[in-house]
C-alpha cells in the first residue's frame, strides 16, 4: 500500500503539533539511505517538511548536521516549531515558508536538499521549481534526495500505486504519481544526473540526483 503524505492528525501535548502516520513507517528506511549520502556536517535543506517529524528524527539520527526545514503551510511551520521545542532539538533551524513555485528562495547554499512525499501531491510545475532552485543552490556533486511513489516503464505498476493515482487525480487533476523517465529528463535539463534509484517499502522509491 502506497503511503500518503496528507494524513495529518492532532497530536496530544503542544497544541500546534501535527502527526503524519506515514512518518513512523518510513523514517528508518529513509534514514538508512541518507546515512550513505549526507555529509557528516553542513546544513541540509528539507523542502515540504510537513509536520516536522522527519526533520526532528533525522536531526536526532545525524547530530553533526544542521537541518533547515521549510513548508509553505503556516500550520505546518507551527508544527515544526512545536516538535523542535518538544524534542529540545538544537540542530534544527526555524522553518522557512518556502514554496517550490516561488521564484526566489531566501536561503543559503545547503550541502544537500531533501524532499519527501511532495512530488505526487503538487503540480508538475512545483517539481520543475524544485529542480531549478536546487540547480542554483547546490554545489557540484551535492545530492538532491527525493522519496515517494513513481512509475517506471520497465516495471509493472503495483496495484496500490494505481489505486493511489486514481485517488490523487480525484482530489486534484494536477497531482499524480510521476514517471522516473520524466524526472530524469528534468534532471538533465537542470544539470543533474541520477545517482541511484533505491526500492523502498510500501511501493515507494528513493531517487538520488547529484548536481553536475
Amino acid at each position: 500500500m502506497t503511503e500518503s503524505g496528507s494524513g495529518l492528525f492532532p497530536q496530544t501535548g503542544l497544541e500546534a503539533q501535527r502527526h503524519a502516520p506515514a512518518t513512523l513507517r518510513n523514517r528508518d528506511a529513509i534514514a538508512a539511505v541518507l546515512q550513505d549520502i549526507l555529509p557528516e556536517q553542513g546544513t541540509i535543506l528539507e523542502i515540504a517538511s510537513g509536520t516536522g517529524e522527519h526533520a526532528v528524527y533525522f536531526g536526532q539520527k545525524f547530530p553533526g548536521i544542521t537541518i533547515q526545514p521549510s513548508d509553505p503551510d503556516p500550520a505546518n511551520c507551527r508544527s515544526i516549531r512545536a516538535w523542535t521545542k518538544r524534542e529540545a532539538m538544537t540542530n534544527i533551524l526555524p522553518p522557512l515558508p518556502l514554496d517550490a513555485l516561488s521564484e526566489n528562495w531566501d536561503v543559503s547554499a545547503p550541502a544537500a536538499i531533501l524532499c519527501i512525499n511532495m512530488i505526487h501531491i503538487s503540480p508538475w510545475e512545483a517539481t520543475i521549481g524544485l529542480f531549478e532552485k536546487a540547480k542554483q543552490l547546490l554545489q557540484p556533486g551535492a545530492p538532491l534526495f527525493l522519496y515517494g511513489p513513481y512509475f517506471r516503464a520497465d516495471v509493472p505498476p503495483a496495484q496500490g500505486n494505481l489505486d493511489f493515482e486514481r485517488s490523487l487525480k480525484s482530489r486534484n487533476l494536477q497531482w499524480g504519481i510521476r514517471d522516473v523517465a520524466d524526472m530524469d529528463a528534468l534532471a538533465t535539463k537542470t544539470e543533474f544526473s541520477q545517482h541511484d534509484l533505491i526500492e523502498m517499502p510500501a511501493n515507494n522509491i528513493s531517487l538520488i540526483y547529484r548536481k553536475l
